[in-house]
This record gives structure tokens, C-alpha cells and sequence, in this order.
């Protein structure tokens, strides 16, 4: 099966790099919609009813992957079709697992990252799987996240609860902890709006599926919580997915 072409317009490089070194703040909503439009062919968006004017709205997407996919493109296709600013929690640390390079690539990700979360005013969450000695900086970040919903009640949030690259861009439940954080967003009137994203017969495509409220039921241990919270957020997004990359939510 053809792949897409998903070329970056070569007049935007300049003033991205310039920004990066700078410090200058850039519209990430601005540079999706120039990147997705030169995606051949286009991309192709399914229950575009549901994509959100206005917030409160927390998207949630899978991490789709094969090998030479990128995983940005999802985050550039979603911004690009919601008509706001979105925020976006994003990793601070590329991990090159099995890479000879990887203690170099890690160390340039997380001062790349750290930039490009200025520079677009977004949140870093340290990379999954959860790493002992990132138990503070998660702490924080979940913080952070937490500060900016109460003080902007009406933003629309996007994050990948998996937060990595999956087998065979297959869904699988998150990493311990990631159902407990998002169910802090939803505790603070975030509905959540899944978001399944996917190649298929040679396009990108993204499908919006309906917004709902993340409920639990009562008297669920801490653990529970989070798997349960885990579960319905993967379900809702394997729901929006050809049934070949939903696992076990098939």
C-alpha cells in the first residue's frame, strides 16, 4: 500500500529555526494548517460535527506508528482542523531506545523540546514508560497542566494517553498513571473528544468521534481509578480506529 507525502513547506523552516533560537512566540494552530495543507493527498477528516469550536474540550488521540511515519503529523493534523488555539501536553524527551546514538539524541531532544514547548507556550511530560527518576518532573508537569486548565476553563487541550510508539500502531492501555491524570482534567470540566488518527488505501486520516464525560464508578480504589479511566479513554479511541488497530479493544 502507498504511504502519503507528507512534505514540509521549505519557506516556513527559516522563520520556525529563527523562532526556536529567539525565543519568539509562534501560532501552532498557524503552522499545522501550512503543514497539513501540502500533505499528499490531502488529509482526510471523518465526523468533522464533532471537532470543537470552543473549549472546555480535552482531545485525546492514539500514538499511531509505523516505521518512517512521524508522530508530530497527528498533533499538526488535529491542531490544523480545530478552528482554536489549542494546548498541547507533549513529551520532553525523545528516547532512541536501541540507537547507538541514543544518550546524544536524548539530551538534543530535551533541549529541542523544552524550546518548542516555549516557543508554542505547551506543557513537556516526561517520555513513556514512567522512569523512577522522573517521579518529581512528572509531578510537576501534572502541576502545570492542572495550573493553566483553572486559570483558561475554556481551552481545548490535546494528548496522547499512551504516550509513545505502539507495535504495529495497534492501541494499547497507557502506562500506569496516565488514566489518574486525565481524569484530574476531567475533574475540572474537560469533557474528553477521542480522536482516532491512521493511514488508510494511501491518505491520513483523523476521525472525530463525540465528546463525553469521563465517570467512574464510586468507590474504586486508586489503582482502579486509573485502569478504569484507562480503559474507557482507549476504548473511545479505538472506536474512531479501522478495527485492525483497536488490539484488545476490537
Amino acid at each position: 500500500m502507498p504511504f502519503p507525502r507528507y512534505p514540509y513547506p521549505a519557506y516556513l523552516v527559516p522563520s520556525f529555526v529563527a523562532s526556536l533560537l529567539t525565543g519568539k512566540q509562534r501560532s501552532f494552530h498557524r503552522d499545522a494548517q501550512l503543514c497539513i495543507e501540502r500533505i499528499k493527498p490531502p488529509l482526510r477528516v471523518l465526523g468533522e460535527e464533532h471537532i470543537p469550536s470552543a473549549g472546555p474540550s480535552l482531545i485525546t488521540f492514539n500514538h499511531y506508528y509505523r516505521p518512517g511515519f512521524h508522530a508530530w503529523w497527528m498533533a499538526l493534523a488535529i491542531a490544523a482542523r480545530v478552528p482554536v488555539e489549542m494546548h498541547w501536553v507533549m513529551t520532553a524527551e525523545l528516547t532512541f531506545p536501541g540507537k547507538w546514538y541514543s544518550s546524544l539524541g536524548r539530551a538534543v531532544s530535551r533541549w529541542l523540546l523544552k524550546r518548542v514547548a516555549q516557543m508554542y507556550h505547551h506543557t513537556t511530560m516526561p517520555p513513556m514508560p514512567p522512569r523512577p527518576r522522573d517521579v518529581e518532573g512528572r509531578a510537576r508537569s501534572v502541576r502545570e497542566v492542572i495550573s493553566f486548565v483553572r486559570q483558561h476553563p475554556h481551552a481545548v487541550l490535546g494528548l496522547a494517553p499512551e504516550g509513545g510508539d505502539q507495535p504495529g500502531g495497534v492501541v494499547h492501555l497507557p502506562a500506569p498513571g496516565a488514566g489518574r491524570f486525565i481524569l484530574l482534567l476531567a475533574e475540572q470540566g474537560f469533557p474528553i473528544l477521542p480522536v482516532g488518527a491512521f493511514e488508510e488505501a494511501g491518505e491520513f486520516c483523523l476521525c472525530f468521534g463525540p465528546s463525553y464525560q469521563l465517570q467512574l464508578p464510586p468507590g474504586l480504589a486508586a489503582q482502579e481509578k486509573d485502569r478504569y479511566a484507562a480503559q474507557i479513554l482507549m476504548s473511545a479511541v479505538a472506536g474512531q480506529l479501522p478495527t485492525r488497530l483497536r488490539g484488545e479493544f476490537g
